[in-house]
């Protein structure tokens, strides 16, 4: 069972709300949270307060999966983006995730390849394996196959499975 807590959308709940919403899921049964990170920590450069939104929130997750919704179409560059999704791993997160696709502009080639690249460097220094999840806009089987082909060129077979790639596709469905 998976759950989105943290204020979606927006992620504008106050942060022991936010904790709140994550702990209710848990207890309730979820085993994965999504959750929606604070905008305009990225957007004014303030990456230690993003870092530690996103560790309370993994922290407050205990051993459920941890997907952090990046909202990239807001982000505004390519360098956000890849700053974002660097935080969001070295915090925690099981998943990066493009957006909540409620915004503007969803899932996009361009951002997904600076995430799964993100990802690899990540995978590099790190060692371990965070999952990418490209979400909203998706419409067509023929546009999945876009997200599928970048994850095996940028990242190999194994980004191919569920445990480390889903399609956020509700419209496909």
């Amino acid at each position: 069972m998976a759950a989105v807590s943290t204020g979606f959308p927006a992620g504008l709940n106050p942060h022991e709300l936010k904790l709140r919403e994550i702990e209710e899921s848990v207890k309730a049964g979820a085993q994965e949270i999504d959750i929606v990170i604070s905008r305009h920590y990225v957007l004014t450069g303030d990456w230690a307060a993003l870092y530690a939104e996103v560790r309370d929130f993994r922290q407050a997750c205990g051993d459920a999966h941890i997907k952090t919704i990046l909202a990239t179409g807001e982000l505004a560059t390519f360098t956000n983006v890849l700053r974002a999704s660097m935080v969001c791993m070295m915090a925690g997160a099981d998943f990066i995730k493009t957006s909540t696709g409620k915004e503007g502009v969803n899932a996009t080639l361009p951002v997904s390849l600076v995430m799964a690249r993100a990802i690899r460097e990540y995978l590099e220094r790190t060692g371990y394996k965070v999952g990418f999840k490209p979400a909203g806009g998706i419409r067509t089987a023929k546009q999945s196959l876009d997200w599928l082909i970048l994850m095996k060129e940028e990242l190999g077979d194994e980004w191919l499975q569920p445990d480390l790639f889903r399609l956020g596709a509700s419209t496909l469905l």
